[in-house]
């Protein structure tokens, strides 16, 4: 329980620090604070009992942090290529959770209208050689967040959604649209987010699942008990 609760509050300590550095610009500190988050949410999910597939989605994400770090061309691809394995581990996870819940359909339209719009939308303004890698990486995550809000219910969903927020605004500075004050705060705020809420609707789902179980091996002892 203290390892858990240590990891806890080193996750939110370091997601704390990496915002206020952020908005204060020290960039020194975002440097050493961002490879840190996503890790300590891993360890923490881990800790908890989370699947490996969680994990790996994760660790697949600091990769991603890590790689767009840099600047450079190369680096930003590959961090993209990062991110969409994790979604990939994202995706076969949430598939596994059973079928879709209630209004799939509706969703399945919404999501769609949104993923179509946007890369229209993008497609002009985005470099040459980034056009394609961004509209099947846009692809991809559209379907991690579909497949949360469907599988695992609304707070997999939040997550889901605030991912794709976090990664348009990443999509509309490469494209160099205008952008809100202080970009970089929102993008890893509405990322952060999104890491969290995703790991708390895929362990909330498996407490669900545990919990009659549970109940039905109480009441099988209670019955034996004389």
């Amino acid at each position: 329980m203290r390892v858990s609760r240590a990891l806890s509050g080193a996750f939110v300590l370091a997601t704390v620090l990496d915002l206020v550095f952020l908005v204060v610009g020290f960039r020194a500190g975002h440097l050493v604070a961002k490879p840190l988050i996503v890790p300590l949410l891993a360890a923490s999910a881990a800790r908890a009992g989370s699947p490996r597939l969680l994990v790996a989605a994760l660790l697949c994400g600091w990769g991603g942090d890590v790689l767009l770090l840099s600047d450079s061309d190369p680096a930003f691809m590959a961090g993209m290529a990062s991110f969409a394995v994790g979604h990939v581990c994202y995706l076969v996870l949430f598939r596994r959770q059973g079928p879709p819940r209630a209004r799939a359909g509706l969703l399945a339209v919404g999501y769609a209208v949104a993923l179509v719009t946007l890369v229209v939308l993008l497609w002009p303004d985005l470099p040459a050689g980034l056009r394609v890698p961004v509209a099947g990486y846009s692809t991809l995550l559209t379907a991690m967040a579909y497949t949360a809000a469907t599988r695992l219910g609304p707070v997999a969903g939040l997550g889901g959604a605030l991912f794709m927020l976090s990664d348009t605004l990443i999509a509309t500075g490469v494209a160099d649209w205008p952008q809100p004050p202080g970009p970089d705060f929102w993008i890893m705020l509405t990322y952060v987010a999104a890491q969290f809420l995703l790991v708390q609707g895929v362990l909330g789902t498996l407490a669900e699942r545990r919990a009659p179980a549970a109940a039905a091996a109480y009441r099988e002892v209670r019955s034996t008990t004389p």
